[in-house]
């Protein structure tokens, strides 16, 4: 379990984060809305270790990481994949991939079937660079590599923007697949309504850096929700 509590951040003297909570559970899709410059990315990186955040806490599985590094947030079991993908355009697929080694120990270094079974498309690219793959390629490549590292916690942040229609449901069928499973908390930051509301248990939204609205798909109002993520 990830449990964010009290969380501030600051950019300069600016402050994004206005004391976020958010708690998200194993087996269960908590998803972080609201519209552009709101915080929903600069939450991901404190979590990942990318962004160092200001007060408040950051726990998992009860255990506190006490403003982690992105390799101490890695080795800790969080795998972040950002907003545009990020990956490397002139390695190939399979070296992409095993950049996402550099957390685990040798003995644990090698591409699990479970990826090639999740994205399918991406075995048959092994040799093919990353760059010469389309977004939608690239953004499975993203979610793949993050996996490699067997993560307890995995943040999406906006995976279907750019996307074409086929792909993102290719998306949305791993995400739901990793859920099932039960071993890992995934929290999805997506503007795409229909996309995140079909696919998430838990939803938190976000306006001007603080939580506006919180509560579970069973319990919260889509109209309501819907008012409070929209531009």
């Amino acid at each position: 379990m990830l449990n964010v509590s009290n969380l501030t951040l600051h950019y300069g003297q600016s402050q994004i984060l206005h004391g976020i909570d958010l708690l998200a559970e194993a087996g269960r899709v908590t998803a972080v809305m609201g519209t552009n410059g709101v915080g929903k990315t600069s939450l991901l990186k404190a979590i990942a270790g990318r962004h160092p955040y200001t007060t408040g806490t950051i726990t998992l599985g009860g255990r506190p990481l006490n403003h982690p590094s992105a390799t101490e947030a890695a080795r800790a079991g969080i795998a972040y994949v950002p907003q545009g993908r990020e990956v490397f355009p002139l390695l190939t697929v399979q070296e992409n991939l095993e950049t996402g080694f550099a957390c685990l120990d040798r003995a644990e270094r090698g591409v699990p079937d479970q990826i090639w079974q999740l994205f399918p498309v991406l075995k048959d690219m092994r040799t093919r660079r990353g760059g010469d793959l389309s977004g939608g390629q690239q953004q499975q490549l993203a979610i793949a590599r993050a996996l490699i590292t067997r993560p307890r916690v995995l943040l999406l942040d906006e995976p279907t923007e750019g996307i074409q229609p086929n792909i993102i449901q290719d998306i949305g069928r791993v995400i739901r697949r990793l859920r099932d499973e039960g071993e890992m908390a995934i929290v999805l930051v997506e503007q795409y309504f229909d996309f995140t509301w079909g696919l998430a248990d838990r939803f938190t939204a976000v306006t001007r850096g603080a939580v506006s609205l919180e509560g579970a798909a069973g319990e919260i109002d889509r109209d309501a929700l819907l008012a409070r993520v929209s531009i």
